[in-house]
């Protein structure tokens, strides 16, 4: 049963395997998580003007990649806050597999000094996607999803560190504060879980654009969007 604070809405009965604590239809009768939707846009228009700038510099293709990803994540997230389906929760969540495989191909590779592929990695990558594709449309259990991609985001981050601890020290204010940037999102996003109820019970009592503010996973997705977008450019 949805919590009383839910309303019915265009989209009709939610059937992704998750929702968040943002009340369903509140603001709109064709947006099920307004804040949580119109929140994306970080992860859609900065990286989208991120390509164009890649494809005008004639920098490698893999950077290029990068942005669409982020922009393919925003979008996907876009839908799934918007309907709540399941279908749409999958375009959020893969996308978020992939782009992640896409940014420790362009780690690993940063150090090369002519355009040629590596084979082995993007095998490697190819077949970690793939499989973990195939587990979760069976598994439909969102921790698996939430361990896979935290498994990258790991990599990400170690392989950053080493970068501007070892490699590029002069790039450690990019790197640390796209870092920092992204911890913040995570956690809002834990506080936003943990305390829903606490949460929610307060917006009632705030008008609706100060009760606007308590939306973490809205802030989750425009820290983790800034985050993300400062590390393609590292």
């Amino acid at each position: 049963m949805a919590p009383a604070a839910d309303r019915e809405g265009y989209w009709g009965t939610p059937t992704s395997t998750l929702e968040w604590c943002e009340e369903n239809y509140a603001v709109s009768y064709y947006i099920a998580e307004f804040w949580n939707t119109v929140s994306n846009l970080i992860f859609i228009l900065p990286p989208i003007y991120g390509a164009i700038q890649t494809y005008k510099d004639g920098l490698e293709k893999r950077y290029l990649a990068a942005y669409l990803c982020l922009t393919a994540v925003g979008l996907g997230s876009w839908c799934f806050h918007m309907t709540l389906k399941y279908e749409m929760q999958l375009l959020d969540e893969l996308p978020m597999i992939y782009s992640c495989c896409v940014f420790v191909y362009c780690l690993y590779e940063c150090f090369k000094y002519k355009n040629t592929v590596n084979y082995a990695l993007l095998f490697l990558l190819i077949t970690y996607s793939v499989v973990v594709s195939i587990v979760y449309l069976n598994l439909k259990e969102p921790v698996f999803h939430q361990i896979m991609y935290g498994t990258l985001v790991s990599i990400i981050v170690l392989r950053s560190v080493y970068i501007v601890l070892w490699v590029y020290p002069w790039l450690r204010g990019l790197g640390y504060t796209s870092l920092t940037v992204f911890l913040m999102g995570f956690f809002l996003w834990n506080v936003d879980n943990i305390f829903c109820d606490k949460l929610r019970a307060l917006r009632e009592k705030m008008p609706p654009v100060v009760g606007a503010v308590t939306q973490f996973h809205a802030w989750w997705h425009i820290l983790t969007g800034l985050g993300s977008y400062l590390h393609i450019l590292l």
